[in-house]
């Protein structure tokens, strides 16, 4: 089990991607949490199977349709245990 903690740069609030991150982690069978931050960013932490985590990190640096991702900074955190994964405030 790993878990990274990700921000997510450019157009990505206002297009839906709290929600689609969400049905793409449920999808991958992935934990965690997104959110968005001020200045426009989306954070996101996403625990799970290295290759399950590595597939959602790539969806991230893409995001929904009408997202334009500009970059995504990613750093390791210790796993949880955390079950599920959910929209955070």
């Amino acid at each position: 089990m790993i878990r990274r903690r990700v921000l997510v740069h450019g157009i990505v609030q206002g297009v839906g991607f709290r929600f689609s991150a969400r049905r793409e982690a449920e999808r991958l069978g992935v934990a965690g949490w997104v959110r968005n931050r001020r200045g426009g960013v989306v954070e996101a932490e996403v625990e799970g199977e290295e290759a399950s985590v590595a597939a959602m990190l790539d969806w991230l640096a893409t995001g929904p349709p009408g997202a334009i991702v500009e970059r995504t900074d990613v750093s390791a955190r210790e796993p949880s245990g955390e079950r599920g994964f959910r929209i955070a405030q």
